[in-house]
């Protein structure tokens, strides 16, 4: 008889490819687990024993990011979350963290993943969310997240994701990171959104500034847009190689994250695209209400550039 090795902690493993690129996507979270190109790293990645660590790759839904004290009105009605973040006693990154997305359809390059989201307290809608993962004929990646809302009644919602960036062995310290924000949001103690603010000084990212020495954990709005509608928020190395993080123009927000705190490396990058920030249960800011059958859709990716050529 034959010896059966246990899955990893994440699931099933749905890894695609082409043009010298490779995405692996886990079961749990629809979690982007690595995506690289030519045998370079450009995202962050963790070992088949674990969870992903720092909410790493994790797809967010029906909303990111934090929600206060897990609480909001709905109709008048206080409604009460599951704290999931006990340290700051929020509710946080949605209701799919630690669920399974099903496979519906895939190719060698592409695969389309799905999971509900069914009424519970706190949360009293019936959702699902989808995320098609493809890998284009240049190597790059294009996630589109889609929000369906099955309820009788119109449901509040929101989606991102929270990739970690990199570049190959590169110390991500030595990395330029650039954001086109022209603001960003404060925050309390608790992370949540005080106001938004000029992007200035030490958080003006938008000429590029070095990872190391600097601690972030802020969205950034008001972003500047390419003719084909992305924002696209950078590190580059100091060779002149790149990979960036585009979002469509679904996504209003990026909030970047540069922790010391990730296993294994002195430093990390989070370049999270959101379609609301912190507490949009609350605020509003950047919430649909999403009709009964209709639904909600964007774009975002990943992709790398080479230096550029000196004359």
């Amino acid at each position: 008889m034959s010896l059966q090795l246990p899955q990893p902690a994440t699931g099933e493993q749905f890894e695609i490819s082409r043009a010298g690129a490779r995405a692996v996507v886990t079961e749990l979270a629809g979690c982007l687990r690595l995506f690289e190109r030519d045998g370079v790293q450009l995202t962050e990645t963790f070992g088949d024993e674990e969870i992903p660590p720092g909410a790493t790759g994790i797809l967010l839904a029906p909303w990111p990011n934090r929600v206060a004290g897990g609480q909001w009105l709905l109709h008048g009605r206080r409604q009460q979350l599951d704290i999931t973040e006990p340290s700051l006693g929020n509710a946080s990154h949605g209701l799919l963290r630690n669920t399974g997305y099903r496979p519906v359809s895939r190719t060698a390059a592409s695969i389309l993943l799905r999971a509900e989201i069914f009424p519970q307290h706190g949360y009293p809608f019936r959702l699902t969310h989808e995320a098609s993962y493809s890998i284009d004929g240049d190597g790059g990646l294009t996630v589109t997240q889609s929000l369906i809302n099955l309820s009788p009644e119109p449901a509040p919602a929101a989606f991102g994701a929270h990739p970690y960036l990199r570049l190959g062995a590169v110390d991500t310290g030595e990395l330029t990171l650039t954001v086109p924000g022209a603001s960003w949001l404060s925050s309390d103690e608790k992370l949540i959104p005080t106001g938004k603010v000029a992007a200035e000084g030490p958080m003006d990212l938008r000429a590029g500034i070095q990872v190391a020495g600097r601690s972030i954990n802020a969205a950034f709005t008001d972003l500047a847009r390419g003719s084909d509608g992305r924002a696209r928020s950078t590190l580059t190395a100091p060779d002149g190689h790149s990979v960036c993080l585009w979002q469509d123009e679904i996504f209003p927000y990026v909030h970047v994250f540069v922790t010391d705190n990730f296993p294994g490396r002195p430093v990390a990058v989070a370049l999270e695209p959101m379609t609301a920030p912190a507490n949009a249960l609350n605020s509003g800011d950047g919430l649909r209400w999403l009709e009964p059958g209709a639904s909600l859709s964007g774009s975002w990716g990943i992709a790398a550039a080479p230096a550029p050529e000196r004359a």
